[in-house]
């Protein structure tokens, strides 16, 4: 069994044991509270039953069902919250039905009993809940939360019963109180299961790395929509973005690229839809390295004093812009190459012609992967490259 239904199958032991407990101590104090908490705990039993085969099931793939079925562990939860609710009903029907009177002189042992019963599902919920988080399922976590209304209503059984041991009857009001804590938890997991189940957004946190993981890339120019929605313990995201590349292979690759950051970054998305459509662009703005006197073409990159742009239309090749900007990152040190080439990419160059052989550095892992061109030429002078950038004479 691996980690989730192991879990799973230590609840179905831990909810059996506690229903034997409560059960004798029902038996030796007749406590309608406890009564009813043991009907409470037999609830739990054939809960955590349907989430340990829950959970094995909702593994499973097939081709009815190729985007798995992971929502049935979601689906347990919602008939968890439907049994909680039931049985805080229950209680209460108990409660105000019977009559039977309290053994005072076994309150003590009974006492002690339910102390234990405090402790040890105390310690489980805790234990499962950890459990349910690590591997983010719905079910466990909502198992956990069941049970630990049992520690609630244990403390408030207790104050009951040491009520009835000084005289002060309040068995019924403490078993009606019961009841409201298990409803009020039976309620909430409906709620989160409904949401669920009607596919609505992820929170707002997740969505904000993914966008922040998106727009780290350098290829990508906006996001123009982000989606996400739970599918039991995993989560399901789509994007539509707009990429500065053209060739179809290239967005292809980045868009794995992407795919692979987010499930890296984030735990437990285990589907990432990307469509991508080409910036829309009526121009190519170029960029050339040039050494001090701005005319020559600089033997380096990183340290090229100054850089030559030029922005031309790209349907009738008219020259729109034209300019000389010092290198920001000439005098740095190490890394100045990689800096120099995001700053060129901030600045929207779509082609580098230089007379440095860039290949396998790390100036070219950058700017090829945001999708620029890098041309090598042997020219000299900024003049004699002109017919490269197609700027008209």
């Amino acid at each position: 069994m691996d980690s989730s239904k192991r879990v799973a199958f230590y609840s179905v032991i831990f909810n059996i044991f506690l229903v034997a407990l409560k059960y004798l101590l029902a038996y030796l104090s007749g406590s309608l509270a406890l009564i009813a908490e043991v009907i409470h705990s037999l609830s739990d039993v054939i809960a955590s039953m349907a989430i340990f085969i829950g959970i094995k099931i909702s593994k499973r793939r097939s081709p009815a069902f190729p985007y798995g079925l992971y929502k049935v562990e979601n689906l347990i939860s919602l008939g968890i919250s439907i049994l909680i609710i039931g049985a805080g009903i229950e209680i209460v029907k108990t409660a105000f039905r019977d009559t039977e009177k309290l053994n005072i002189n076994r309150l003590p042992v009974v006492a002690i009993g339910v102390l234990l019963a405090i402790s040890l599902a105390y310690l489980f919920s805790r234990y499962e809940y950890k459990k349910g988080k690590e591997s983010n399922s719905p079910s466990l976590i909502s198992d956990a939360q069941h049970i630990k209304t049992d520690v609630f209503s244990a403390i408030a059984i207790l104050a009951g019963l040491a009520g009835e041991y000084w005289g002060v009857h309040l068995d019924k009001i403490v078993a009606t109180l019961v009841a409201v804590l298990i409803v009020k938890a039976g309620v909430e997991i409906f709620i989160d299961s409904i949401k669920v189940l009607l596919d609505a957004s992820i929170d707002f946190t997740t969505l904000d790395k993914v966008k922040t993981i998106v727009l780290s890339h350098p290829a990508v120019e906006e996001i123009k929509a982000l989606w996400g929605r739970n599918s039991g313990r995993y989560k399901f995201v789509e994007i539509i973005i707009t990429l500065k590349v053209h060739g179809l292979k290239k967005a292809h690759a980045i868009s794995q690229k992407i795919e692979e950051e987010i499930k890296k970054e984030i735990p437990h998305v285990d589907h990432v839809l990307i469509h991508y459509e080409p910036k829309a662009k009526d121009f190519v703005i170029y960029a050339v390295p040039l050494a001090e006197d701005k005319t020559t073409i600089s033997e380096h990159f990183g340290d090229a004093p100054y850089f030559y742009f030029c922005r031309l239309g790209i349907k009738d090749l008219t020259l729109r812009e034209e300019k000389i900007e010092p290198n920001p990152f000439a005098q740095e040190g190490k890394g100045r190459g990689i800096k120099v080439s995001k700053w060129l990419l901030s600045q929207g160059v779509d082609v580098i012609i230089t007379r440095r052989e860039l290949a396998g550095k790390g100036p070219f892992f950058v700017l090829s992967e945001a999708g620029a061109e890098i041309i090598l030429t042997q020219a000299e002078c900024l003049d004699k490259i002109k017919h490269l950038m197609k700027i008209p004479k």
